[in-house]
Parts: C-alpha cells; sequence; structure tokens
C-alpha cells in the first residue's frame, strides 16, 4: 500500500468567506509522485503536468487535483463528503500502483470535449428550464461532466443520443 494515512484541512474560500461550499486539502504522509502518471491513465485526469507532477479531475462539478503530498478539492457540501471522496482517490491511488505492471501509464492529458459542438445539439432557447441563465452556461457545464443531456428538458429525443454519443469519446470520472 503506497498511500496509508493523510491529514485532512477544511477551509472555506477566502475571496468568498460567505459561500455555503467547503474546500479541502488532504496533506499525504507518504509521497504519492511515482504513482501519478498510473491514477492518470486509469482515471483519465483532464489535466496532467509533468513538472512539478499533479493530475486534475472533475467530478460532479468539483475539482480534484492530486501532487505528490497533497491532494486538494473544491466545492464540497462538509467534511463528510471531502472524507468520502478522498477515501475514494486513496483506494484508486493505491489501487494504481499496485496494479502498475498491468497499466500503461499516461504523461498526458485527455481529449477535452468542446463546448461549440455542445452547444450545436442544444435548443439554443436560453428558456432555463435546465437551471442555467444561457444554452452557452449549460454547454460549460455538460463540457465539465457536471450536467448531462437529461438535465435539458427541452432537448429532443435524436440531439440526446447525439449529445450522448459525442460524449462518451471523453472519460469523466463519477
Amino acid at each position: 500500500m503506497l498511500l496509508k494515512n493523510y491529514t485532512l484541512e477544511i477551509f472555506n474560500s477566502e475571496c468568498m468567506p460567505a459561500a455555503m461550499a467547503v474546500h479541502c486539502f488532504a496533506h499525504l504522509n507518504q509521497d504519492v509522485g511515482e504513482a501519478l502518471p498510473y491514477l492518470n491513465s486509469v482515471l483519465g485526469g483532464f489535466t496532467y503536468t509533468k513538472d512539478p507532477p499533479s493530475v486534475t479531475f472533475k467530478s460532479q462539478g468539483k475539482l480534484m487535483t492530486v501532487h505528490p503530498k497533497k491532494i486538494a478539492i473544491n466545492a464540497l457540501k462538509d467534511e463528510a463528503e471531502a472524507k468520502k471522496i478522498v477515501e475514494w482517490l486513496k483506494r484508486e491511488i493505491n489501487s494504481a500502483w499496485e496494479n502498475r505492471n498491468n497499466i500503461e501509464p499516461s504523461y498526458e492529458s485527455a481529449p477535452r470535449p468542446a463546448i461549440t459542438e455542445i452547444l450545436k445539439l442544444l435548443p439554443k432557447t436560453n428558456c432555463k428550464e435546465c437551471g442555467q441563465p444561457t444554452c452557452m452556461v449549460f454547454a460549460t457545464h455538460v463540457a465539465q461532466g457536471a450536467k448531462g443531456f437529461e438535465d435539458c428538458p427541452p432537448m429532443g429525443e435524436e440531439n440526446g443520443k447525439k449529445l450522448s454519443e459525442y460524449m462518451s469519446r471523453f472519460r469523466f470520472v463519477y
């Protein structure tokens, strides 16, 4: 087991102290830097940085970055959610490391969906039924993996299927 324990630090955003969401750092007691290319390969990180090494994922509207000695996660409901996600990442890091002989390490960032391609499939009515102010904002959330075609009530079945097929080309961690 590569990662055994960590210390959790929960904090509010300094620029938005009244925000309902919290952020966290998990300060790792072990260095997981060598596992990052394997984790990137397994989870398909959005951004992989070689120097200094880190891999970033987006999951359910949260941004998660794993560094050799720290994990950073934003937009959390509370400490319980932070613990749940950090424990999941701990299991993923250890699994990737233990199975590294069977995994081709990836030192590249994953391809990203194009917002313009998503927007082409939306009704472009800016109806706000999805809870977003415009179709462009909704398309951005879809590209980030935070929304799906089913979150757009006026989207037709045919375009919903096309959007689902388009998004299936990209890996999202849920």
